[in-house]
């Protein structure tokens, strides 16, 4: 099976083309350019360079989130469309999920970190078992404070990945958490996790495949506070 991945959750984009397991291609860029830019072309190069069209891919993958919203929403619709051209199946895979691949060679405990702000982070928790992830939560935002309790009654040390890994890292060691911070080429996200992720996924058309945020944008807290408050402020009659 050949799966065309894509991940566009952060600041960097990357896709990836999986045979079979096996990683054919990946190209990741951190331009500074938005993804809605060059997600496409760079999906359009990986297949030119492998000699391969949008017709030979059996499967189109793509993180579905948590992450940038508007990072989301660009590769989530992007596969969308090209699941529509192309009549072609497709999944959403969890970020963090996709994160917890590059823990394999760590083994152990993996906890995937992606910076949430307001001292959150998006966070699951994953155990490395014959040669992939097992998920031992959901995903989820939480405080760094929440999640150094969590750890703690693991007793055991635990690897971070994800564009939060330095800050946990530093929040954690400071409780006395034993943690080891991945190295900087398999910190950040990437579409072969993407692709590894959806092997064992559940296929399924353009209409099935959605967002997932897992809290409401800054734009909609702002305009649910504003609308708290002239609700307030209104005087009963």
């Amino acid at each position: 099976m050949l799966i065309l991945a894509f991940e566009s959750t952060a600041k960097a984009a990357s896709c990836a083309l999986l045979r079979d397991g096996k990683l054919v291609s990946q190209y990741t860029q951190c331009s500074g350019l938005t993804h809605s830019r060059t997600l496409l072309p760079m999906g359009e190069d990986m297949l030119k360079n492998a000699e391969l069209k949008l017709a030979d891919v059996d499967l189109l993958a793509v993180a579905h989130g948590p992450g940038s919203f508007t990072g989301v929403r660009i590769g989530v619709s992007m596969v969308k469309g090209l699941a529509w051209a192309s009549d072609k199946p497709c999944v959403g895979v969890s970020t963090l999920e996709a994160m917890a691949w590059h823990g394999l060679a760590a083994g152990g405990l993996v906890c995937p970190v992606m910076d949430a702000r307001r001292s959150q982070v998006y966070n699951a928790l994953f155990r490395i078992v014959d040669g992939s992830p097992r998920r031992l939560t959901e995903d989820r935002p939480i405080a760094l404070e929440e999640l150094a309790e969590e750890l703690r009654a693991y007793n055991e040390r635990v690897f971070l990945v994800g564009d939060g890994a330095e800050l946990s890292f530093r929040a954690l060691t400071e409780k006395g958490l034993p943690c080891s911070l991945a190295p900087e080429n398999l910190r950040m996200q990437s579409a072969w996790g993407v692709a590894m992720a959806a092997m064992d996924k559940t296929p399924g058309t353009a209409d099935d495949l959605l967002p997932v945020y897992l809290r409401l944008s800054q734009a909609e807290r702002e305009r649910q506070e504003r609308l708290k408050r002239e609700q307030e402020a209104v005087p009963e009659l």
